[in-house]
């Protein structure tokens, strides 16, 4: 198949540099985003989760139903699933009151059998692949737990294990760090490596975000979570124009 229909029929980018980078900016938008309905509006975990997880629900639809890439829809989803994260994250955490132990445990679980449940059906986890509504849904799934679970890793290293935000966010950068070194330097798996990334770059966007909107007796710079929001917003759409954006490559098979 020439590579031109080989990336029309992929429905996600070309994971790259850039795509990590638009990747950090929209977790951190959807920890200030996240925030500023449950906390800044007082709307609550429980109805600001409802909200952002019936508009993911609605671009999501969207998204599978396009026929091809669209740089602007795929990221708006993420930026979707990030705050409904968020959100999620903090009811698991507080308003059911099991922790953040309880909550990382709880999501990690849900995460492990979305990608069980895809692998089974599907053969492959490998991202390369979504090329079908079905296979869509099974990845979007993930997403979604994999960033609900990344805010409640964020939360539990730099509140309850006395980190802060910026030392918090030095752990996770330097966690991102070592797989980079493993993609590069080893033989481990691609896909693997790639969901490892994934997870870790929502706890490396959630301490960042609380480090602009927290509070400066908290560690925090206390800047305004609705400028913030707008800031990282205006940034995403410009890394989008800037940054080279195609569809990967489906080849056909994948570890």
């Amino acid at each position: 198949m020439p590579d031109s229909a080989q990336r029309a029929l992929c429905k996600v980018p070309e994971v790259t540099l850039g795509f990590w980078i638009i990747k950090v900016i929209a977790t951190t938008l959807g920890e200030t985003g996240g925030d500023s309905l449950s906390m800044s509006m007082n709307l609550g975990y429980a109805v600001s989760s409802l909200i952002f997880i019936a508009l993911f629900a609605v671009l999501v639809a969207v998204q599978i139903r396009a026929r091809r890439f669209h740089p602007f829809l795929y990221w708006l989803v993420i930026v979707a699933t990030t705050t409904a994260g968020t959100t999620m994250a903090d009811f698991a955490d507080r308003s059911l009151g099991i922790g953040y132990p309880g909550g990382a445990a709880l999501l990690f679980v849900l995460l492990m059998a979305a990608l069980a449940l895809w692998y089974s059906v599907e053969g492959s986890i490998a991202v390369q692949t979504v090329s079908t509504p079905r296979v869509e849904a099974f990845y979007w799934a993930a997403i979604l737990f994999s960033q609900t679970l990344g805010t409640a890793l964020g939360d539990w290293m730099a509140d309850t294990n006395g980190l802060g935000y910026s030392k918090g966010a030095l752990v996770f950068g330097a966690g991102l760090v070592l797989i980079a070194a493993a993609y590069y330097w080893t033989s481990i798996s691609r896909t693997a490596l790639f969901w490892a990334a994934f997870i870790l770059t929502r706890p490396l966007g959630a301490t960042l975000g609380d480090l602009l909107d927290k509070p400066i007796s908290e560690g925090g710079f206390e800047i305004s979570r609705y400028y913030a929001s707008a800031l990282l917003a205006i940034v995403i759409v410009l890394c989008i124009l800037m940054l080279p954006q195609r569809a990967g490559r489906h080849p056909g098979s994948a570890d």
